[in-house]
């Protein structure tokens, strides 16, 4: 079946380069809808749907502006944003049904600043000089396909010949491909989830899966938890299981694993049932033991080597009780029901009595400062076992449902 797919980028500068991948999907069968954001430009080698004045305009600025200042910050900042509103009117319009750009570091930012608004599960695929490298901030919480150029994006020639094509061949089998239908979608619960507490997420999500929810689990490694709460935004996610909130410790810690001091506003920003465990919150997450800063190795604080590339650091009474209070913050603000459940025997598999995270006194401090900070009518329900205990797990889902109840009776959105 034909498909549309957008070709968004430099035109100008690009011209030959887009032109190689167009005439590709053109072959393959596909119609192309071609948006410039160059600002030098159009391209006298094919015909150009979206010119980027109109682009600039949406930005904020226009194209004469942008020349004239040769500020080429600037200009990249105007056509990232305006390659934002360009992309998500055609979308909603139904223009085009998967997206491919390309180009080096500028290049790149302006076309995965349009991904970016896209929903996942668009097809989107970016050639770039820069995507064999940490891409995380062009990529964000998007399924964005990140391929490396190998050779800059200057010309063809037998090296980048091969890569456009390969290029242009992956968004054409992206399109081409039907996402399989299910009979009927039940009701979504988002779960987050860490080595340490995985007995626990299992187990909630066998019980669930059984009781008729689709439950996706993320990992609470940072980007694991933006991409849990992008989705939320989205309107994809109908409960929250927030077993494993750890990313905080690194938000206070400055961890690796960090996903942001907006960690845990989502849900309840988006009004849909939120039960809140402080699974994990005794360790915040760094490199390899030599990248642990030298504040916490001089303060000689408890490390364990979770692998080779991980170190666990625990937390301590300070670090819990500013979580404890963040916690009850954003429970406070909640426009849905959202409850607390506490284990009083650990909060992770190395939270437990003769582990080495092992420490009652720190997570009383998290405990405490929660109830201390919370409204009355938000409950906090405290168990006297491991987060990864049976009994744990079954309350967990016990208090899921309830919570789902509350805000919608039956187990449909």
């Amino acid at each position: 079946m034909q498909k549309t797919i957008c070709l968004i980028g430099a035109l100008d500068s690009k011209g030959q380069e887009y032109a190689f991948v167009r005439e590709y999907i053109l072959r393959r069968g596909h119609r192309v809808l071609t948006v410039n954001t160059g600002v030098l430009g159009s391209t006298a080698l094919f015909p150009v749907d979206i010119e980027s004045d109109w682009v600039a305009e949406l930005g904020g600025s226009n194209l004469e502006q942008l020349r004239k200042k040769k500020d080429l910050g600037e200009a990249m900042r105007v056509m990232c944003a305006g390659a934002a509103v360009v992309i998500k009117s055609l979308y909603d319009e139904g223009k085009f049904d998967g997206i491919i750009g390309m180009g080096g570091t500028g290049g790149t930012a302006v076309v995965t600043s349009a991904m970016r608004v896209l929903p996942v599960g668009v097809p989107k695929v970016c050639l770039s000089t820069v995507a064999s490298g940490d891409v995380s901030a062009y990529v964000g919480t998007k399924d964005i396909t990140m391929i490396p150029s190998i050779v800059d994006v200057a010309g063809i020639n037998r090296i980048s010949r091969i890569i456009f094509s390969r290029a242009a061949g992956a968004i054409c089998g992206m399109v081409e491909i039907d996402i399989p239908k299910v009979k009927e979608e039940n009701p979504v619960i988002a779960a987050s989830m860490f080595g340490n507490t995985t007995p626990c997420v299992n187990a909630c999500v066998k019980e669930l899966s059984q009781k008729g929810y689709e439950v996706l689990v993320f990992h609470a490694t940072g980007t694991g938890g933006r991409v849990m709460e992008s989705l939320v935004n989205d309107g994809l996610v109908d409960a929250v299981l927030d077993i494993t909130t750890t990313e905080l410790a690194d938000t206070i810690c400055g961890g690796v694993f960090d996903a942001g001091p907006e960690r845990l506003d989502a849900p309840g920003r988006k009004g849909i049932p939120h039960l809140i465990v402080p699974g994990c919150v005794d360790m915040a997450s760094f490199g390899a033991p030599d990248a642990v800063p030298t504040k916490y190795r001089e303060a000689k604080r408890t490390f364990y080597e979770w692998n080779p590339s991980v170190t666990l650091m625990r937390t301590n009474m300070e670090e819990n009780e500013k979580m404890g209070k963040m916690f009850a913050e954003k429970a406070n603000a909640a426009k849905a029901p959202v409850a607390f459940l506490i284990p009083l025997r650990g909060v992770s598999m190395l939270d437990a009595d003769g582990q080495p995270f092992w420490d009652p006194e720190a997570d009383r401090a998290m405990f405490d400062a929660v109830k201390s900070n919370i409204q009355k009518h938000i409950p906090v329900v405290e168990m006297n076992n491991n987060i990864n205990d049976p009994e744990f797990a079954a309350r967990a889902v016990e208090m899921m449902l309830d919570l789902i109840r509350q805000a919608k009776p039956g187990p449909t959105r």
